[in-house]
């Protein structure tokens, strides 16, 4: 089964597909992984609209059968970003349900427990698990590809759904 994992971001959206063959680690082979970006200098609009069609690209090209993503966390304090991440959310989630493409998402800390096996476990941490769970030689970067490629490997290991077994 094909994944797409997808880290939300309004600057940088990382993406990790991975084939799956089970649900054991081990079973998990990289396709591909990247960046989609938007410029800072942009209107919000324009911005969500560029990751938007970034993931579209990645979507049409990669045939995803499910897609898994960040869940949206924010602290109290920055109510402005909790509310900037649910567009870019909004957008992906959109390219997804135009292509039929069921959408898992996932807790930041779930992630890193069932990659690391500790849920608050550092950006370093899950790069290098990520690293050795995918056979590379060396972690992904930036960090945005290498917590895509977490999300993606979490629900290749987690999920129970029939389609995802």
């Amino acid at each position: 089964m094909r994944i797409v994992g997808i880290d939300p971001g309004l600057n940088r959206t990382g993406y990790g597909v991975v084939d799956s063959a089970g649900t054991r680690s081990g079973e998990q082979r990289v396709v591909e992984g990247g960046v989609c970006k938007s410029r800072q200098k942009d209107e919000l609009g324009e911005r969500i609209l560029a990751i938007y069609s970034d993931v579209c690209e990645v979507l049409d090209e990669f045939k995803p059968a499910v897609m898994a993503i960040e869940q949206l966390h924010s602290r109290y304090a920055f109510p402005k970003t909790a509310i900037l991440m649910g567009h870019v959310r909004g957008a992906i989630y959109l390219a997804a349900a135009e292509r039929l493409i069921p959408v898992y998402d996932y807790a930041p800390t779930r992630v890193k427990n069932v990659i690391t096996g500790a849920g608050h476990a550092s950006k370093e941490q899950v790069q290098m698990s990520i690293a050795a769970l995918l056979g590379l030689d060396e972690p992904p970067h930036p960090d945005d590809v290498a917590d895509a490629f977490a999300i993606a490997i979490c629900h290749a290991l987690v999920a129970r759904t029939p389609a995802a077994v």
